[in-house]
């Protein structure tokens, strides 16, 4: 199952350092081969996207993602990819980049040639293989139907896809400079959000979490005295106040750390996809979380 993070700070920009291939225990190693590929993304001062992308693909490479990475941004978003849909390769390595937004996803969507010709002039903004890219191409194209509200868009494209399309998961999060929106759709995978205040459940803390396998392992000194708003697929620390997104619900985090949360799905999908139904590839890439392994 791949691995989505994503925190904002409000307004303020922090520091934080990233691992994203950080100590894979010998469970995952005998229940599936290495990752496929690893991003980083955050905004620079001027709200320019800056991503970081690797594929796993050789020992360099997952050496080199296994490196500290030490950032500065008010909104990340992180992802470790295991690969369902398109080649191991850069261009599908998540996060996306679109009209000065950062997009990872986690899931199957079946059935792209229909998602293409639904995508119209929209699908020239796609450069890889992934129905990551496509998807994030459909929001794309209704955020410009609605005048740039995400929150909309995400929820038109969703609604979309759940009556059009073959589904198996379809968690994933979008980032601007100043935003996360985050949805979690069905419950096939888990989607966690955190409201963290500044130091934590104990008041003095700086942040220090990881995933239950290493995957992605992040720290921040500032959160420490700087309150922020953390989502993940797994809890990455013992606080008490991860909580599971429900199913088909959409959370928007402003610059203010205020969630707002809608129900942007309320039916199942139309046509859920079992794993027995994906292909052994894509059923690999997704078993995981069935699994227990991390």
């Amino acid at each position: 199952m791949c691995r989505l993070f994503a925190m904002s700070a409000g307004r303020r920009r922090v520091q934080a350092t990233f691992w994203l291939l950080d100590a894979p225990d010998s469970l995952a190693r005998q229940s599936r081969a290495e990752p496929d590929g690893a991003g980083l993304g955050v905004f620079t001062a001027d709200e320019t996207p800056s991503v970081y992308r690797t594929v796993l693909a050789a020992y360099e490479d997952s050496q080199f993602a296994a490196e500290a990475r030490e950032v500065e941004s008010k909104t990340f978003v992180a992802h470790i990819r295991y690969a369902s849909t398109g080649t191991v390769a850069l261009e599908n390595t998540h996060p996306f980049e679109q009209q000065l937004r950062l997009f990872a996803h986690n899931g199957v969507v079946g059935d792209l040639p229909k998602l293409e010709q639904a995508l119209g002039r929209y699908r020239s903004l796609v450069r890889g293989e992934t129905d990551s890219e496509r998807l994030f191409a459909l929001i794309t194209r209704e955020a410009d139907r609605t005048d740039g509200d995400l929150t909309t868009a995400i929820a038109n494209a969703v609604r979309w896809v759940s009556r059009e399309l073959p589904i198996y998961a379809l968690n994933l999060v979008l980032t601007t400079a100043d935003g996360i929106w985050a949805l979690r759709y069905p419950d096939t995978h888990d989607l966690f959000v955190l409201e963290r205040p500044a130091g934590g459940s104990h008041g003095h803390r700086h942040f220090e979490g990881a995933s239950a396998a290493g995957r992605i392992r992040v720290r921040s000194a500032h959160l420490s005295d700087t309150p922020a708003v953390i989502i993940a697929s797994e809890r990455m620390d013992e606080h008490p106040g991860w909580q599971n997104l429900a199913s088909g619900e959409l959370i928007h985090v402003d610059t203010d750390l205020t969630v707002h949360s809608t129900m942007a799905v309320r039916e199942p999908p139309a046509q859920l996809l079992r794993l027995k139904d994906l292909d052994p590839r894509a059923a690999i890439s997704q078993k995981r979380a069935h699994t227990g392994t991390t």
